[in-house]
């Protein structure tokens, strides 16, 4: 948890450091504005006869995170995709390749112009993944896979935009869809879905800021996203939360480092905490963080 409060502090920091970005007016860029990071990271490690130990290793982590936005009279469109993915293996286990990344998370949010920088607005948001998640080393038990869980949200209420990087939005009518296609996790009724059902829906408010800024200082690049939500009609004041954060640090044209963090909390996801005396597994809430770090080829385009 303490990894987690102190990536929020430097998001909190970073965007307070770049206040000044937000003089820019919303209606100063019209038509289309499209914008990407792509990162390829490899990391690897080889001992021979080292004294102090080790394990021969091998990671690869690729990254994609696009945006295309579009402004037009009284109309902005705004569309983000991010797709990431990686894998490991280590010598001297029996694992194989694990994974370590692994997510498709695509938004869309449409909004007509109600005053200077106020928008009437709708969202649309999904999120799932490609491949199974197992609780390494426990490869015969699969704890996720694809749309297992997969997240579909539908959204309406008031967009807050000052100029094209920074947004929030905020709704006192969103749908929020759980779904979990596989059936061994449907049965346990995985991820707050009702045991054997793979659908599970509810009705709450819901809150996303966005803020984006190349060049926050020279040769850095920032994006974060927080997503808050509550459900009406059960336990309201459990709010779920998921903020994400990029930076990508220049090197040169082609090489870059990437730093990516996502703290998470659903207050129906368990989580195995401990085992009892018969060795049950013991379930319950708890906040996820991943942090994902590569060096490698990193390629972005503004336009």
């Amino acid at each position: 948890m303490r990894k987690a409060i102190i990536v929020l502090s430097i998001t909190i920091v970073l965007t307070v450091v770049s206040r000044n970005a937000f003089s820019q007016d919303a209606d100063t860029v019209t038509g289309w504005h499209n914008s990407g990071v792509f990162s390829l990271n490899m990391s690897q490690a080889t001992f021979t006869n080292w004294a102090a130990g080790g394990q021969n290793s091998v990671a690869l982590n690729g990254l994609v995170n696009l945006a295309a936005n579009y402004r037009m009279g009284k109309s902005a469109w705004d569309n983000a995709l991010i797709i990431g993915y990686g894998k490991m293996v280590q010598k001297g286990n029996d694992l194989g390749w694990v994974k370590t990344d692994d997510r498709i998370d695509f938004q869309s949010k449409y909004g007509r112009k109600a005053s200077d920088k106020w928008f009437y607005s709708g969202l649309l948001n999904f999120r799932t993944q490609m491949d199974n998640g197992y609780n390494y080393p426990d490869t015969d038990n699969k704890i996720s896979g694809l749309l297992s869980p997969a997240y579909l949200l539908f959204s309406l209420g008031m967009d807050y935009k000052p100029n094209p990087d920074f947004s929030v939005f905020l709704s006192p009518l969103t749908s929020k869809n759980t779904i979990v296609m596989d059936d061994d996790l449907s049965d346990d009724g995985a991820f707050g879905v009702d045991p054997g059902k793979k659908f599970r829906s509810e009705l709450g408010a819901y809150a996303n800021i966005a803020y984006k800024k190349d060049e926050i200082v020279k040769n850095v690049n920032f994006l974060t996203k927080l997503d808050l939500f509550t459900n009406y009609l059960k336990n309201p004041q459990n709010i779920d939360i998921s903020w994400e954060a990029l930076l990508v640090l220049k090197v040169n044209k082609f090489i870059s480092a990437t730093v990516n963090t996502h703290l998470l909390y659903d207050d129906d996801i368990l989580i195995k905490t401990d085992e009892d005396g018969e060795g049950v597994p013991v379930l319950g809430k708890r906040a996820q963080f991943k942090e994902v770090i590569g060096v490698g080829f990193t390629y972005k385009f503004i336009k």
